[in-house]
């Protein structure tokens, strides 16, 4: 294994992450606070583009597939429309009504970031094969540790650079400049092909029982990230009544994760990938159910759930996506199809979170920043902490009941 060469992946994860969980914590409360956008039409305008998405996810997949052969200057275009976009959406006063110029700038940046996370995770398939039986837990924990220290810096970012007088844009500049460096240090690794007889499209993928099987664990597993995502500032603001600490107990929670998950990776290579998982679920479902009896001051508490939930997350992200990739060098040794449907999983559950708990919210006559009654209290803290216990449960049941090679 080339440590140099799999920085590469770390890096650019980096750069896909900064684009991907906190643009959903930022970007709907800076149109609330700036632009006075309502949680109603901006869980709308999410929720929409992920329907988009459930057509464009997997046509990436297969344009990534179909275009493999020319992947860097591909790659090279998508990098760039994300750029534009994230400018856009930030540094860029909107040009038309808010709520128009939001939906505009995010159909770029998703659109640029489907695709540059299909063939991303793809590559990662061909970089994993001759790397051996732990190849793809290898990959996966360089790739996903430089995903959490991206979510990591990118969560906090606008909150330290406050002192700038305009912390979004001058997020988007430093987004630009980490744009560039993720894609030349990966350069030269999109030039590597997969040495499949025959490209594998959707149809051979979903006929795997373990291939749809593993979709829907992510599906069920990625929701309670969306819930808690959608919902930690606003928990923390309005919950424990500790507004300005959001910043630091958002580093808490993804630092926690990005530190673990090469722990996890070699858990993973002593016990097995499936067991490793569980016990990162089962974290998960002991954080958030003591998440439930917190009440407004608990603040030192919280942040020891955020560390506990933080490790969990870092199983999640490291394990499941190389079980994954496991089975998908075996179906599909290309891969960009299947981490079309892959992407598209991971994505629809943060606009349905977007979609149903912000209305929810604003209906029981919750208030951002605001004083709120104990019923609204209530409803918060039951989204943001039984619900995850809940699901984060029936993955577990899924998963524990589907059959691995491991196994």
């Amino acid at each position: 294994m080339s440590a140099p060469r799999l920085s590469g992946y770390a890096l650019f994860a980096a750069l896909l992450a900064t684009a991907g969980i906190p643009i959903y914590i930022h970007a709907p409360k800076f149109y609330v606070d700036e632009y006075g956008v309502g949680l109603t039409s901006l869980g709308m305008v999410l929720f929409g583009l992920r329907l988009f998405d459930f057509v464009q996810d997997p046509a990436l997949g297969w344009l990534s597939q179909r275009t493999a052969h020319r992947r860097k200057t591909m790659v090279a275009g998508a990098v760039s429309i994300l750029v534009i976009s994230m400018t856009g959406l930030f540094a860029v006063p909107p040009l038309t009504a808010p709520l128009l110029w939001f939906g505009m700038c995010l159909t770029g940046l998703f659109t640029a970031f489907s695709f540059l996370t299909i063939s991303f995770y793809a590559q990662g398939v061909v970089k994993a094969i001759p790397l051996g039986g732990h190849g793809h837990v290898h990959v996966a924990a360089w790739r996903e540790t430089g995903a959490l220290l991206g979510i990591c810096v990118a969560s906090v970012a606008p909150t330290a650079l406050g002192f700038t007088g305009a912390p979004f844009a001058v997020f988007a500049a430093g987004f630009a400049g980490l744009a560039l460096l993720a894609y030349l240090t990966m350069r030269s690794e999109w030039e590597r092909r997969a040495r499949s007889l025959q490209p594998a499209g959707l149809r051979e993928i979903l006929s795997d029982p373990v291939c749809r099987r593993l979709l829907l664990i992510a599906l069920v597993n990625a929701t309670p990230v969306a819930v808690t995502s959608t919902l930690f500032l606003f928990f923390v603001e309005s919950r424990l009544n500790a507004p300005g600490l959001e910043g630091p107990l958002l580093l808490l929670f993804f630092l926690a994760a990005a530190a673990s998950a090469p722990a996890w990776g070699r858990i993973a290579m002593h016990i097995g990938q499936k067991r490793a998982l569980l016990a990162g679920m089962g974290v998960s479902v002991a954080a958030f159910g003591f998440a439930t009896l917190l009440i407004e001051g608990d603040v030192t508490a919280f942040a020891i759930i955020c560390l506990a939930s933080g490790a969990a997350l870092g199983a999640d992200m490291t394990l499941l996506p190389a079980i994954f990739a496991t089975k998908l060098a075996r179906v599909a040794p290309d891969a960009a199809q299947g981490f079309g449907l892959w992407s598209f999983v991971s994505k629809f559950t943060l606009a349905f979170a977007a979609l149903v708990l912000l209305p929810l919210l604003e209906t029981v006559g919750f208030v951002v920043g605001g004083e709120n009654a104990p019923r609204a209290l209530n409803m918060l803290t039951l989204l943001y902490a039984l619900v995850p216990c809940v699901l984060k449960l029936m993955a577990i049941a899924l998963l524990a009941s589907t059959p691995l090679l491991e196994d």
